[in-house]
């Protein structure tokens, strides 16, 4: 993917200015500072580097600028360089300075980390994802494990990271018509009929978006993909194998014995392909989930298993990433705690 020479429009985060400044959302112990700094009356200019722990994809520089930039009373008194999200990152390496007054900024410092940590973390293994599954298209399910508030920002992260994102509102790519998935909740409105469902979802949805259909709601996938594809074909881009671990499919029962029967497997896949093949639903595209992974992915392309598209959600939160904001110049300077040091980075470019 190349790399994203425009950021995004600060405004675009809705960030709430006043509460930002007045440190509502920071640590506790960062406004503290800030206000010791103030009742003192001394205004050092500084300069802070943030700096990454480990090697990655960066996501979450646009938010973190977008919280500079609401979070202070004079942005024009701030100079910001940074790399774009998106851009690959070393361990070690500086992904934004600040330069300005610490009173001014100090207390938003902590935030900044925060929300680079998280969104490298989605970006990245959006990334890692993606590479293992290339050239299968990757996208995010509808976030069920997280907190709302989250969701916007990692869903734009693992965007950056490659994937599509597949939710209750049509999506499009430039490779992709518009999707949307079936919620389990709506085919359980229709009495857990997922083909009344789907009759409904076509009545009242435009005839350019094509819907991704659940069809493990009886645990019965391969009659029920067949079902939803004789009822509405033109309008089924594809079908989810999405069945609990601790469940096993009808279609499997018999075929027993050797492998792990339960959950999404590659039997499960093949009984679906098969059987939408045999009635002439070729087109019809299969999309599993639950519970994939970077590993799980890489055996289903190892095995040729007849995948179409992977759904992903927790994966892409898993692990950790770090970094670190460090002042590394005093009024002009260099002044750093032991074991830092200002990092210059020529890739940088300055925020305007």
């Amino acid at each position: 993917m190349p790399r994203r020479r425009k950021r995004l429009d600060s405004a675009s985060f809705d960030l709430p200015a006043e509460q930002l400044r007045r440190g509502d959302f920071s640590h506790p112990t960062a406004v503290w500072a800030r206000d010791v700094l103030i009742a003192d009356g001394r205004s050092p200019l500084v300069t802070v580097q943030f700096s990454s722990e480990q090697s990655g994809l960066l996501g979450g520089i646009d938010e973190a600028i977008a919280v500079l930039r609401m979070g202070v009373e004079d942005w024009t008194q701030l100079t910001v360089h940074a790399l774009y999200d998106g851009d690959r990152i070393d361990a070690d390496e500086t992904v934004m300075t600040v330069d300005g007054r610490f009173d001014q900024f100090g207390h938003l410092a902590p935030m900044c980390v925060g929300v680079v940590s998280r969104r490298t973390r989605v970006t990245t293994n959006a990334r890692s994802l993606v590479e293992a599954a290339r050239p299968k298209p990757v996208m995010t399910l509808p976030a069920r494990n997280d907190h709302w508030l989250l969701q916007r920002g990692d869903a734009l992260a693992a965007q950056i990271g490659g994937t599509m994102q597949l939710s209750g509102v049509a999506q499009s790519s430039r490779t992709q018509p518009p999707l949307i998935l079936v919620p389990h909740a709506l085919v359980a409105a229709y009495l857990g009929d997922t083909v009344a469902a789907v009759r409904a979802c076509v009545a009242h949805t435009p005839d350019r978006t094509m819907l991704v259909v659940p069809v493990d709601y009886d645990n019965d996938s391969v009659a029920t993909a067949l079902a939803v594809a004789r009822s509405q074909e033109s309008r089924v881009w594809g079908v989810q194998l999405a069945t609990s671990e601790h469940l096993v499919d009808q279609s499997i029962i018999p075929v027993m014995g050797g492998f792990v029967p339960t959950g999404v497997n590659s039997h499960l896949v093949w009984n679906v392909r098969n059987a939408l093949d045999a009635e002439g639903f070729g087109d019809i595209k299969i999309l599993v989930s639950g519970s994939i992974t970077v590993t799980r992915i890489r055996q289903f392309e190892e095995e040729g298993v007849p995948v179409d598209a992977y759904g992903v959600g927790t994966a892409l939160t898993s692990g950790r990433f770090g970094f670190v904001a460090d002042v590394v110049t005093l009024d002009g300077a260099a002044h750093a705690r032991a074991g830092r040091t200002l990092k210059p980075n020529p890739r940088m470019e300055r925020v305007r």
